[in-house]
């Protein structure tokens, strides 16, 4: 498989690579990319992402942040006593049921955020560089298409 174009199977047929694997390649390089910017501020790129839904959507339980971090209730759990740790989050009781807690962004988180808002935009506009701005508003439809498709 080359990186431009097509392979060719044993048979001699051209294929492309599978959109599957070309998603794949993307998220991983992105997620590299985003642990280098990230590096300096002591934050992983998936902390960095349970931020931004914070920023977003703030007050939300542990469960439901898990799921809208892409990650388990487990590592959840760990993330958010680490994010606790440094400040960046806070937990308070849930005013609609208070045996449960709501995770909150603190100021520190929002530093953080607003620190890294434009870096993180620019990596973002390098990933979509040689896309025309029609053709980027079409690769977001097209990509939230694929995810309604899928859940």
């Amino acid at each position: 498989m080359t990186e431009t174009g097509p392979s060719a199977t044993a048979d001699g047929v051209e294929t492309s690579p599978s959109l599957l694997y070309l998603l794949k390649r993307t998220e991983l390089v992105v997620r590299a990319r985003l642990e280098e910017l990230l590096k300096p501020a002591g934050v992983t790129a998936l902390q960095y992402t349970a931020l931004t839904v914070l920023e977003r959507r703030d007050g939300v339980s542990a469960a439901q942040l898990a799921r809208d971090s892409f990650v388990t209730a487990q590592s959840m759990a760990d993330m958010v006593r680490a994010l606790e740790t440094r400040g960046l989050v806070r937990r308070e009781p849930n005013p609609r049921n208070g045996r449960e807690k709501v995770i909150l962004l603190a100021e520190a988180g929002r530093r953080l955020l607003a620190r890294y808002a434009e870096p993180a935009r620019a990596l973002e506009d390098r990933m979509v560089h040689d896309l025309a701005a029609a053709d980027v508003e079409r690769f977001r439809d097209y990509l939230k298409s694929a995810h309604r498709s899928l859940s």
